[in-house]
C-alpha cells in the first residue's frame, strides 16, 4: 500500500525533472498554464514560445515527442468544438478556401487549439515525470485541503480492489451465461453497476471503522516536512518556467 503507485502515463526515468520534488513541478505547471490563458490570443508568436518551452522539457525530462502527440488525443472533443467555430461564428467573415469562415471565429478556434494542447502537454509532462503518490505528497506539501488529499489516497489505494470487484462479477455474469452486449441487455449492466456501488460502499464503511479502531482522528501523516521536500534551489530552478512564460505572456499583453 505505501508503494509509489506508477500510473500508465508515468515514464520511469533518471531525468533532472524527475529528479525534482513533486510540489516544485506542480506550481511550476500551474503557473505555466496560468501565464498561457492569460496570454491574448492575437498574440500567435507566444504560443510559439511556449510550445518550444514545452519542448524543452521534455527534452530534458527524456520524454519523445511522440508519445506527447498521441497522449494528446484526450483533447479531441475540445478539438472539434473549435473546429466548428469559424463556421457557426457571427461576425466579419473572410473567405479561405472557398469557405466562409467567421474571423472571430477563427480566432476563438485558435485560442482553444492553443492554449488547450498547450495546458494538456503540461499536464501530461507532471504525469510522466512524477508518480501518483509523490503528486499526492506534493499536493499535501502545497497546503491542499486534507479532505482533497486524503479522498485521493484512498481512490488509489483502493482502485485495484475495485477494479478486481468488477472484473469477478463480471466472471460469475458470464458463467451464468448473461453477457450484456447490446441496448436491450443494458439492464443486467445496470445492476451490476449498482451492485457494485453497495460493496463499495459497506467496504469502505469497514475499512473506515478499522482504522478508526488504530487511532485514525481524521487527517493523514504530515508528509511535507519529511525527507525529499523541495529546497530553495530547488525552488528557484523550477521557477524559471513560470518565469520565462510569465515574461512571454507580459510581453504579449504589451504588444497587442
Amino acid at each position: 500500500m505505501g508503494a509509489g503507485h506508477p500510473h500508465v502515463l508515468y515514464r520511469e526515468s533518471d531525468s533532472p525533472v524527475h529528479r525534482l520534488p513533486p510540489e516544485v513541478k506542480i506550481a511550476a505547471m500551474v503557473a505555466f498554464t496560468v501565464a498561457v490563458v492569460a496570454t491574448p490570443r492575437e498574440a500567435f508568436w507566444a504560443f510559439g514560445a511556449y510550445a518550444l518551452l514545452v519542448a524543452v522539457l521534455a527534452a530534458l525530462a527524456r520524454v519523445s515527442a511522440g508519445w506527447l502527440l498521441t497522449r494528446s488525443a484526450i483533447e479531441l472533443p475540445f478539438v472539434l468544438f473549435a473546429f466548428a467555430l469559424p463556421v457557426l461564428g457571427a461576425g466579419e467573415r473572410v473567405d479561405v478556401a472557398g469557405m466562409s469562415l467567421s474571423v472571430e471565429g477563427l480566432y476563438g478556434a485558435f485560442n482553444i487549439l492553443a492554449k488547450g494542447t498547450l495546458g494538456v502537454w503540461a499536464s501530461l509532462l507532471l504525469a510522466a515525470t512524477t508518480t501518483t503518490r509523490d503528486l499526492i505528497v506534493g499536493l499535501d506539501r502545497l497546503r491542499c485541503p486534507q479532505p482533497v488529499t486524503q479522498i485521493a489516497t484512498f481512490m488509489l489505494r483502493y482502485l485495484d480492489v475495485l477494479v478486481g470487484e468488477a472484473r469477478r462479477m463480471r466472471v460469475a455474469r458470464l458463467s451464468r451465461g448473461d453477457d450484456p452486449r447490446f441496448l436491450w441487455q443494458l439492464g443486467g449492466f445496470a445492476a451490476g453497476i449498482g451492485a457494485l456501488f453497495l460493496r463499495a460502499f459497506e467496504r469502505g464503511e469497514r475499512v473506515y471503522l478499522a482504522m478508526l479502531s488504530r487511532g485514525y482522528t481524521g487527517r493523514m501523516p504530515a508528509v511535507g516536512h519529511g525527507v525529499g521536500a523541495a529546497t530553495a534551489g530547488q525552488w528557484l530552478l523550477a521557477a524559471t518556467v513560470p518565469i520565462v512564460a510569465g515574461t512571454v505572456a507580459a510581453t504579449a499583453a504589451l504588444l497587442t
